[in-house]
């Protein structure tokens, strides 16, 4: 167990509240003490609300002590992406564009689940400008870097939530993920993360890159993942595409059947997806990943989901979804905008209503082929990345012919296409010393199915957390 408060997990903090041998506004002050000190180099929070963590910490603390605990995570310090609404402090979704005077006296449904379930509240995480590239910066608030290098990326856009988690600055953490948001910053910086099945997660309002976009769970265990979905899975009536209740009652408890393992799981492993390059060393850890499963009694066998094109209808979704977004802007907002923004956005404005229904096609034909896939493999494995984190600042790496982030994320973006859960578990260290990540694909609705397996592995494969100065 860590001998730093701020490094316990969020199971562990609960098993203390209760024996009382920690108090919440210890955990607190722990978590607070991070981000004091590593926040200015690393750029994962853009709001840091000390006081009103402390004084939450501190009703927490009193109803522990009485023994009436609110909810499942009652005192655990957690961070939200700014992107989701969040009562009393401005969502400016990491863009100059948004007016941060405003009344700001909503929750999006995963924030208000949380606090309904007690959770310490600490502050906003950075992200790109409305979310939009899978690297974290913005004018607004700066380069986030990456703990394992500082000189690296993160990855995006969740990228500040998977710092605050990667160094403890947060327990646990909110993400978006549309296009590989949560998986690709939980790869490059050696945290779990998981993207739910769309709609497992109500969300409002809804991303305007549509149905694409998901709101996940990032923490440092799987156990971790499995609670925090539970609680911000409950329903909200604000999500008209928001799946039922799972289970009995209102909360899914997630943590039932995480410990069964995979033996006898039929699983694929493909190690690049019908083709696509990765790095050699990402290539072999990820193998030895899967290898590992099978050595756990899974039948794991090299097999490609017969996948049409996916960049096409991603790109189509994705860049129409742009446009939409900037069309709700003033010409005053659209100036401040980053300039590859609107270039994605006026390309997504060129395509015609034909054009954006023949992606929907597309789009359709690849969620038909992963059902099939499915009916023979109960799960996929393939690398969360195909590469390391390379040079923060950049939307994709120095010295390619790489266009867009799209370029460099091909394992990520086509399962939020098909709506299907996928996370990534880190897998290794490369020479440099910078986290790879296997990514476990299920069937739609399989959330429960995607957490046992990476909970196996985590069980067989326990990581490090990064070396701080």
């Amino acid at each position: 167990m860590p001998d730093d408060i701020a490094l316990l997990s969020a199971q562990d903090l609960i098993a203390r509240y209760r024996d009382g041998s920690l108090s919440p506004v210890e955990a607190t002050r722990a978590a607070l003490a991070r981000i004091e000190a590593h926040n200015p180099a690393l750029n994962a929070f853009i709001l840091v609300d000390a006081e009103n963590a402390l004084a939450e910490a501190g009703k927490s603390e009193e109803r522990w002590r009485i023994g009436a605990p609110r909810g499942r995570l009652d005192g655990i310090p957690t961070s939200i992406k700014d992107i989701l609404l969040t009562k009393g402090w401005p969502t400016l979704r990491g863009s100059k564009a948004i007016p941060r005077d405003q009344p700001w006296d909503e929750d999006a449904p995963a924030v208000a689940r949380l606090r309904e379930h007690g959770a310490v509240l600490l502050g906003k995480t950075t992200t790109p400008e409305f979310g939009w590239k899978g690297v974290t910066d913005s004018a607004l608030s700066g380069i986030t870097r990456n703990p394992w290098n500082p000189e690296r990326t993160p990855g995006g856009s969740s990228g500040g939530a998977a710092v605050a988690v990667a160094t403890g600055m947060s327990t646990l953490a909110l993400g978006t993920d549309g296009g590989g948001s949560v998986r690709i910053p939980g790869a490059f910086t050696g945290i779990f993360a998981h993207k739910p099945t769309f709609g497992r997660v109500p969300a409002y309002p809804l991303s305007p890159f549509g149905t694409l976009a998901h709101i996940g769970p990032m923490t440092r265990t799987v156990t971790d993942a499995a609670i925090l979905l539970g609680v911000i899975s409950e329903p909200d009536s604000r999500d008209w595409y928001a799946l039922p209740p799972e289970g009995a009652g209102k909360t899914m408890d997630y943590t039932t059947g995480l410990n069964r393992g995979v033996k006898g799981l039929r699983i694929a492993f493909s190690p690049t997806l019908g083709g696509h390059a990765v790095d050699p060393e990402i290539a072999a850890l990820v193998a030895a990943a899967a290898n590992r499963l099978a050595e756990l009694g899974a039948h794991v066998e090299e097999a490609d989901p017969d996948l049409p094109d996916c960049a096409a209808p991603f790109r189509m979704h994705w860049y129409a979804g742009a446009a939409a977004l900037l069309n709700g802007l003033s010409d005053a907002q659209k100036e401040v905008v980053e300039p590859a923004l609107r270039e994605i956005a006026a390309e997504g404005a060129a395509y015609s209503l034909l054009d954006y229904l023949a992606a929907i096609k597309q789009r359709e034909a690849v969620g038909v082929a992963m059902n099939r896939f499915h009916e023979t493999y109960r799960l996929l494995l393939t690398p969360s990345l195909p590469i390391p984190a390379f040079e923060a600042g950049l939307e994709r790496p120095r010295g390619t012919e790489q266009d867009r982030w799209v370029d460099w994320t091909p394992f990520s973006y086509p399962f939020n296409l098909t709506r299907q859960p996928a996370a990534t578990v880190p897998c290794g260290l490369t020479s440099e010393g910078l986290p790879a990540g296997l990514q476990i694909v299920g069937p739609l609705y399989a959330d429960a199915l995607v957490l046992r397996a990476a909970r196996a592995y985590e069980k067989a494969a326990p990581f490090p957390m990064p070396a701080l100065g």
